[in-house]
């Protein structure tokens, strides 16, 4: 992968991750009144993990060929990490800080984000949205073999 491509995946993928983190965060915070810190952050990160796999599917990724349904798919498992590992972050800050307000928690949930976002482009540049010439290498002439066996 160029340079170039590299550098506008990563500011592509850099602007809409800042964008959901906002989104989530105000999300949960408009929530967050009404239910559970759990609940806020499921429902928050759920809407906003759809809208980003999607915005980074035809933005940041636009030149892998992978189908919207692959792309939603992969990120699914994305989504139950981030949702643990934020979540699990929310809940200690709310033990460790039964006062804290909505606004303390929403900070705390962007910041964890953040941490996720780094690991989810990784996975999502190497594994959902890998492009051709990223994809493994058959050995010489095993697709000739593959057509001779069907």
């Amino acid at each position: 992968m160029g340079r170039a491509v590299w550098s506008r995946e990563v500011g592509w993928f850099v602007a809409i991750g800042v964008a959901s983190t906002a989104g989530q965060a105000l999300l949960y915070w408009g929530l967050r009144p009404w239910s559970p810190p759990a609940v806020a952050n499921l429902v928050s990160l759920l809407v906003l993990t759809v809208l980003n796999t999607e915005a980074n599917r035809r933005l940041t990724f636009r030149h892998a060929a992978t189908a919207p349904a692959r792309a939603h798919l992969g990120a699914g498992g994305l989504f139950l990490l981030g949702y643990l590992v934020t979540s699990g972050a929310v809940l200690w800050f709310t033990h460790r800080r039964p006062d804290a307000s909505p606004a303390a928690e929403a900070a705390v949930l962007a910041t964890t984000s953040v941490a996720v976002t780094v690991v989810r482009f990784v996975v999502l540049r190497l594994a959902v949205f890998r492009t051709a010439h990223q994809a493994p290498k058959c050995p010489r002439g095993a697709s000739r073999r593959h057509r001779a066996s069907r």
